[in-house]
């Protein structure tokens, strides 16, 4: 069996001496996981950094094997992150949530297009905060756990939305709200609006998008979300307690 497919390298663990168990997010059959062999050879090793893209092809006796993947780079976008510690960071979160979450050999084709489209505005000079987050929630609602954030879960107002359910997923009015402000995650407004965000505000996205993040990897097995992740929040955080805010950044 053969098949071949545009995708997204995920991760490469070494297997034997030269060669690597690759995991690729690919347009038409999901993550899938191939082995290279020779992807540690001089010269070969730098295709299978994660957030590069490739063209793949994957070939085994039946559809259930291992199988072998043959790759072609398409674009080194890992180099034009290596030196830009928070794009770098963001870049290894989008590929271990990926890995993390997707189910095996099922076709996600809206996330692979919004990871192409995170990826490369990574690897690029252009502000990147608010899609980081568009591409999580884009993520928690492919694998079953979307938010509604359009209106008030309460009164259906589109409104004065300041709160998320944490039990529900629901935007919540100010209004609606009341007593219960406390209980409810802030939704930040620049998830509304569109408009580019303050540290602040994008810190307190990626604890909402965490919490519900977090609360998939229960739901599936897992007892936290994948260190990549963390290191991000982290070095935003760390960012942001450091410096005054700027302009476009190439962090």
């Amino acid at each position: 069996m053969r098949w071949e497919d545009e995708g997204v390298v995920l991760s490469a663990r070494h297997w034997g001496e030269t060669s690597r168990v690759v995991q690729l997010l690919t347009h038409a059959h999901g993550r899938h996981v191939g082995l290279v062999r020779g992807a540690s050879a001089a010269g070969r090793a730098h295709i299978y950094t994660p957030g590069n893209r490739v063209n793949a092809c994957w070939s085994g006796r039946l559809p259930e094997h291992l199988g072998h993947f043959t790759c072609e780079l398409v674009d080194a976008r890992s180099a034009r992150v290596l030196h830009h510690p928070l794009r770098l960071a963001a870049v290894s979160s989008v590929c271990a949530l990926a890995e993390w979450f997707l189910a095996e050999r099922e076709p996600v084709p809206d996330v692979h297009a919004a990871s192409e489209a995170i990826l490369d505005r990574l690897a690029g000079t252009a502000d990147w905060q608010t899609d980081y987050v568009l591409w999580e929630l884009t993520l928690l609602r492919e694998t079953g756990a979307g938010l509604d954030l359009t209106r008030c879960a309460v009164t259906g107002d589109t409104d004065d939305l300041a709160y998320v359910s944490p039990r529900t997923g629901r935007a919540v009015s100010k209004t609606s709200a009341g007593a219960w402000a406390p209980r409810l995650l802030p939704l930040p407004e620049f998830l509304r609006t569109g408009a580019a965000p303050a540290q602040d505000d994008l810190l307190a996205a990626l604890q909402l998008t965490g919490y519900f993040l977090h609360r998939n990897a229960v739901t599936h097995g897992r007892r936290a979300l994948p260190p990549a992740r963390m290191r991000l929040v982290d070095r935003l955080a760390a960012s942001a307690s450091s410096k005054p805010p700027e302009g476009p950044d190439r962090q």
